[in-house]
């Protein structure tokens, strides 16, 4: 069972249907009581850094979520913003973020013009380093993205996938129990439906 946690942003209608679409279980909560019993956490997220954080850190779910992922080692897998909100912080606002991973969002900043930003569409992603959460991937593997800020790891043992935009950022991270994706899962038809069954199996 996959516990996705509701604070109030983020596209969880997509992501329950593409779980049960890979035959995995998932349920869509706001209650303490759910997200304590979790066996595995995601954490979605479309919109800002602030007011993620602000909805995260105004509700007890902060607490429940520190002492899960950070006492009791469930696995936890952000997307998108979601991944964004792992981070120390984010140039997009003041607050800071969870911080279960040394890493700080950056917003893309390009002199070419002819670079769009956001970064919206299909782009490959190359492995950086192995992990359970990858497993299967192959050089071609493709996501659907739509960000304007982008994640920059201090350790590169945390990058676990790169994706070049005008510069190469870390599409997906991990630390321990922690991963993280950049890109929507949901959207991105085969190859998320690989990786949302990679989780659901660690």
């Amino acid at each position: 069972m996959i516990t996705i946690v509701d604070y109030g942003m983020g596209n969880l209608g997509s992501i329950f249907n593409m779980f049960k679409r890979v035959g995995v279980l998932s349920k869509i909560t706001s209650e303490l009581g759910d997200i304590k019993s979790a066996k595995k956490l995601l954490l979605p997220g479309v919109g800002s850094f602030d007011k993620a954080m602000q909805k995260i850190n105004n509700s007890k779910i902060r607490d429940v979520l520190d002492y899960k992922v950070l006492n009791e080692q469930t696995p936890i897998l952000g997307i998108c913003l979601g991944m964004q909100l792992l981070t120390k912080s984010s140039e997009e606002g003041k607050e800071k973020g969870l911080g279960y991973i040394d890493a700080h969002t950056m917003k893309f900043s390009f002199e070419n013009k002819n670079i769009k930003v956001p970064h919206m569409g299909w782009n490959m992603v190359l492995k950086s380093k192995n992990s359970l959460i990858t497993n299967g991937f192959v050089n071609e593997s493709r996501f659907y993205f739509v960000h304007s800020y982008y994640v920059k790891v201090q350790n590169e043992e945390n990058s676990i996938l790169k994706t070049n935009y005008g510069l190469e950022f870390d599409s997906a991270i991990q630390r321990d129990n922690i991963y993280g994706a950049q890109f929507h899962p949901e959207k991105s038809h085969k190859f998320g439906m690989k990786l949302f069954e990679n989780f659901a199996k660690i």
